[in-house]
């Protein structure tokens, strides 16, 4: 099942976000987070129009996607980032795709024209998601994060949603 995000899904979100962060490049924070940091995170995402969607099986979260505002300047505002995390236990199920069809859904209806992703690299599955929804690479940072001892590179992929909606 696929559904929006609540403050009780914190706590669930907070356990798979932090294996990442001490095990993975895949997220640039270096600290663990604490449930009430994902309670004002995904308020701040769906108070400003955006979803923060969660994947549960046999009633347990086991993934979460989200959109946020891509930047804050007026311009800007037809264009949204997105971001996908899976359980470390849970891989090729498809939840990924799941979330990702629900979330870019909503961002059609939002009437949003460019979607963005980050991602550390190198990660082949990020890169295959991403690219299973169109998105193309537009840009390479190279040792833009330094974790674990080690420079990291940044690519963003991009898609066009709505080729000539203007909100």
């Amino acid at each position: 099942m696929i559904r929006e995000a609540t403050d009780k899904d914190a706590e669930a979100i907070t356990e798979i976000y932090n294996y990442y962060v001490q095990n993975t490049v895949i997220t640039f924070e270096e600290v663990d987070l604490h449930p009430s940091d994902f309670v004002a995170r995904i308020r701040k995402v769906q108070e400003s129009g955006y979803s923060w969607l969660v994947a549960e099986e046999n009633g347990t979260v086991i993934g979460y996607a989200y959109s946020s505002k891509w930047n804050d300047r007026a311009a800007y505002k037809n264009t949204a980032e997105v971001s996908v995390y899976l359980s470390h236990q849970i891989t090729s199920k498809g939840w990924g795709t799941k979330l990702y069809n629900t979330l870019f859904s909503s961002l059609r209806e939002k009437s949003i024209h460019i979607v963005i992703g980050g991602i550390t690299l190198p990660n082949v599955a990020s890169v295959a998601i991403h690219e299973k929804f169109g998105m193309e690479k537009v840009a390479h940072f190279k040792e833009v994060g330094y974790k674990f001892g080690k420079w990291l590179d940044v690519g963003y992929w991009q898609v066009q949603l709505n080729a000539s909606q203007v909100k």
